[in-house]
């Protein structure tokens, strides 16, 4: 089936959507179409830049060039992750907690689907290793992002509750127990609700984008249910442990409550 060619002029027409989205929004004065707007650019501006750099990639594929774009989706996801906070931990905690997270979950489950799953040759060959990680960061992103800022928050709330806790004898794990829960709840909801609605109220992306591309549906079905899998597998994961650490960082050693660690709300 051949793919039909989207011209400027056809993304300009859906542009016009968002411009007008923009002026009703700012007629409203809601304050949001400055913003709208400068989404819109940087996602023009953002897509067109790795639209370039993943046809070199392609073209000149070498597991160093791999290597080196994974490692820099990695640290703008760790940097996006800490923006979204409005409590966020100071100094290399604010950014480490959910880097080191979606490192340990996302680069987990994109490395054994292409050596075991999916068995490209090579294993790192760029059409698969990218947009496959691209989607579990992104996803692995939102989760690790709600979850933390669930959890920083409720607990610069809860503070006194916790306090109460810690003075009637419970470890720094108890008195945080019911807040880490809330806050790993808030992380997979997104996810689990993505799976629940999948094929019945959405099409998800990337089963659409190859459909649209010409692939048989059913393989583009086997195929999204595949990333589906991975990427609830890799929130969780990523969410839980940056859950663990951050509610180890509000502590001390001697299980005092420590949220002198915690910067101010941003934005």
């Amino acid at each position: 089936m051949e793919v039909i060619q989207l011209t400027p002029l056809d993304l300009s027409l859906a542009a016009l959507l968002v411009i007008a989205l923009a002026a009703t929004v700012s007629r409203f004065g809601m304050g949001l179409s400055r913003s709208l707007l400068i989404s819109a650019a940087r996602t023009v501006l953002q897509l067109l830049l790795i639209g370039l750099v993943l046809t070199t990639l392609f073209e000149h594929a070498a597991l160093p060039w791999v290597a080196a774009m994974a490692l820099v989706m990695l640290l703008v996801a760790g940097r996006e992750v800490m923006a979204r906070q409005r409590r966020r931990f100071r100094g290399w905690w604010g950014y480490g907690v959910g880097t080191l997270a979606m490192f340990t979950s996302a680069f987990t489950a994109t490395v054994l689907t292409l050596v075991i799953v999916i068995a490209p040759q090579p294993w790192w060959e760029p059409r698969y290793a990218i947009p496959l990680l691209g989607m579990l960061l992104g996803n692995t992103m939102t989760g690790i992002a709600l979850g933390l800022d669930r959890l920083t928050q409720t607990a610069w709330d809860q503070r006194r509750i916790i306090e109460g806790r810690l003075s009637l004898g419970q470890t720094a794990a108890e008195a945080v127990a019911d807040i880490r829960r809330e806050a790993a709840r808030s992380g997979l909801m997104p996810m689990i609700n993505a799976m629940a609605a999948a094929g019945i109220v959405s099409l998800p992306g990337m089963m659409t984008g190859q459909i649209l591309a010409g692939t048989v549906p059913m393989e583009a079905v086997k195929y999204q249910i595949l990333i589906m899998f991975l990427i609830t597998a890799g929130t969780g994961f990523g969410t839980l442990g940056a859950l663990w650490l951050g509610a180890r960082r509000l502590f001390d050693e001697r299980d005092r409550l420590r949220l002198d660690r915690l910067a101010g709300p941003v934005g």
